[in-house]
């Protein structure tokens, strides 16, 4: 079969085993694999989208309507449908929200393309084009459509993270958990070397606890542990703490397997399980000699070594996360050390590696106790305390709240937003149409589908809120047109700010409603959109290569 495959394909030439396929072939079905997965996400878009259920081999349950969280658990064959879910992943770390919207316009602008390449343009014509309407559309949002946020208030943040909020499993408690989400953000303000102010979302940690409903989450000042002292003899509150993460067992050593040690005298085996017990106590004494009264570590510390700590009057806590440990080491300046051993060979343990906090305390929270660090040196930490009835879904609003989280950072770092509800999309899709008639090139025909191609955004918000879509964008787009082409000083440029509101399905003023989102956020996915479909608008041919078949071996050697 395949031999009469390739005697008909000129091109093929020596090419044996595998198979290709080239130009249209290619691009179609890149087009379809795309168009599948955007399809998975097209009903979860935006604040009444449909959440999907998901189930693993194991039987694991997610529930959920973020689209990198769905993507990341589907198991993708396609190649280019691969790109889509790198490419959802990548918002997701960049910016943390908007995954769903980047994937739809990235398949979007793709299927159109390829309409394009059927009608005789040039691929690369169509990249031109792409990439042009992309910096215009960029420049006109950075120019003409955000606001600063100085503008706004402090309000403009809560409304940025209830916006955020809005698809999520938050949205209805949005006016409780947005100045949740702002007050965590700017507790975690640090300035770095440069002069730059910087909000790390590591710095908050969230902590997920059963029981009571989602509206007695809380926030703490400090970063809160989810593990209690090693001895009920400790002291419960240190302050002025001297903090030492430690990433090793503090237990009797024992002899490694496979060492053999002939004695001729029953009192040396005494010896030597007293060295196996005064090892560890060194190397305890080693640190408390250094000046720590707080220790933390990943393993675990035996009765003979808390004796050591109680006495000395320290605060120990085992069986900590290593990724809490690595977060604490960073705020507090500490170093997380996992073997006592120097470069000489002896064990010592510097008193440089201890880190500092104004407190370090057990508190009863709810039901559970927590080890609260408080007044972290380097970097201020701050912990959200998350309630709810199940797994399910305090796994699904951790993860709202993480968007919620990066997008106020990017708020606050870059310091402008722009109206949501498909208000951009829809000003873009005019501004670029208007722009595409000003181009005397091929280009513009690239230019207008991108145009058409934004508009993928407004329309499916509006299907996924049962309402009549034509009927919305198309209200939506004159009003546009309107603020477009009004002079500066004329009320009507307030225009540009309208968008959709889903609720009740009209259009309406969304900076006003206090609908905002970050303007990089808007511009990282453009251009993330952009990337990928002209990455798979580039493929002309595909070559799988045949997995090599493998002789069969019989069993009984026949």
């Amino acid at each position: 079969m395949a031999s009469t495959m390739y005697q008909r394909d000129p091109r093929a030439g020596l090419f044996l085993g595998g198979t290709r396929s080239s130009g249209a072939e290619v691009r179609d079905a890149n087009v379809t694999a795309c168009q599948t997965v955007s399809n998975i996400l097209k009903s979860s878009l935006g604040p009444v989208g449909l959440d999907k259920m998901l189930v693993d081999n194991v039987g694991d349950v997610t529930i959920t309507n973020d689209g990198a969280t769905i993507l990341s658990l589907l198991e993708v064959a396609h190649p280019a449908a691969r790109i889509l879910v790198s490419l959802a992943t990548q918002q997701d770390k960049e910016v943390g929200d908007g995954t769903t919207s980047v994937v739809l316009l990235a398949s979007e602008l793709l299927r159109r393309a390829n309409e394009l390449v059927r009608n005789k343009i040039h691929p690369t014509t169509v990249i031109t084009g792409y990439r042009l309407a992309c910096k215009e559309a960029c420049r006109f949002m950075a120019e003409q459509l955000s606001t600063k946020v100085d503008k706004l208030g402090k309000d403009s943040l809560v409304n940025v993270a209830k916006t955020s909020m809005s698809s999520k499993i938050l949205a209805a408690d949005d006016d409780f958990f947005a100045p949740l989400a702002v007050d965590a953000m700017l507790a975690v303000k640090t300035i770095n070397a440069k002069g730059e102010k910087k909000y790390p979302v590591k710095a908050v940690n969230v902590l997920k606890a059963h029981g009571k409903s989602a509206r007695e989450s809380f926030m703490v000042k400090g970063y809160a542990l989810n593990c209690t002292v090693a001895s009920h003899a400790m002291k419960l509150r240190v302050t002025n703490a001297k903090i030492a993460c430690l990433d090793m067992n503090l237990a009797k050593q024992r002899m490694h397997l496979g060492v053999h040690i002939t004695i001729d005298d029953p009192e040396q085996l005494e010896a030597i399980r007293a060295r196996e017990s005064e090892i560890t106590l060194e190397r305890v004494r080693k640190i408390l000699a250094a000046g720590a009264n707080v220790i933390l570590t990943t393993k675990g510390i035996d009765d003979l070594c808390l004796k050591e700590f109680v006495e000395a009057g320290a605060m120990a806590v085992r069986r900590c996360r290593k990724e809490d440990l690595r977060r604490i080491a960073k705020a507090t300046g500490a170093t997380l050390i996992s073997s006592l051993a120097n470069l000489e060979g002896e064990e010592t343990f510097e008193a440089t590696s201890l880190g500092y906090a104004e407190e370090v305390s057990q508190e009863r929270i709810s039901d559970d106790e927590l080890i609260l660090v408080k007044g972290t040196k380097i970097v201020n930490s701050s912990s959200i305390i998350l309630r709810g009835a199940n797994d399910y879904m305090l796994d699904e609003m951790e993860r709202a709240l993480h968007d919620a989280l990066s997008i106020v950072k990017r708020t606050l770092e870059s310091g402008s937003v722009v109206p949501g509800g498909g208000a951009v999309e829809t000003a873009l899709s005019i501004y670029l149409e208007n722009f595409a008639t000003t181009l005397g090139s091929r280009e513009q025909l690239a230019i207008a589908e991108f145009a058409s191609a934004l508009l993928t955004i407004p329309k499916t918000l509006a299907l996924n809120a049962a309402k009549d879509s034509t009927d919305l964008v198309a209200k939506l787009r004159a009003y546009h047109n309107a603020a477009q082409n009004a002079p500066l000083s004329d009320p009507k440029r307030g225009l540009m700010f309208y968008g959709l509101d889903l609720i009740n399905g009209e259009v309406v003023d969304n900076r006003q409603n206090g609908v905002l989102e970050p303007t990089i956020s808007k511009i990282k996915s453009l251009k993330s959109a952009l990337e990928a479909s002209t990455s798979l608008l580039r493929i002309d041919d595909s070559i799988q290569v045949a997995p090599e078949r493998k002789e069969e071996v019989d069993p009984h050697g026949h």
